[in-house]
């Protein structure tokens, strides 16, 4: 069974983090550009672009920040506020499955196998 807990942090009505956000930040400081990030996620890089976009207007500085292309091209970097969210994110979802084990694992036992 692959059931999983998965959060998300509200921002208005606005998704500020969640788990798609977060695995686009890891992608994105790993690729060093969003449009290589959406490739290695199998998303386009319009909605790689708007997902972005929303965190960077939920939070007060920016989760990510881009340039332009050049000769090299453009490029994106997870900002320092966007790596310490990133991380306190995943501490939150470690620290909120282990803690609810228990009661997940009760739950789980009567959702269907899809």
């Amino acid at each position: 069974m692959d059931f999983k807990l998965k959060i998300r942090i509200s921002n208005g009505k606005d998704t500020a983090m969640g788990p798609g956000k977060a695995q686009l930040l890891e992608a994105i400081q790993e690729c060093g550009s969003i449009s290589k990030a959406a490739k290695k996620m199998n998303m386009s890089y319009r909605r790689a672009w708007e997902l972005v976009n929303i965190m960077n207007q939920c939070f007060k500085t920016p989760l990510v920040i881009t340039s332009h292309g050049g000769i090299h091209g453009g490029g994106a970097e997870v900002t320092p506020l966007g790596l310490s969210i990133l991380h306190t994110y995943r501490n939150i979802e470690a620290i909120s499955t282990s803690s609810a084990n228990q009661e997940l694992s009760s739950i789980f036992s009567h959702l269907v196998q899809s």
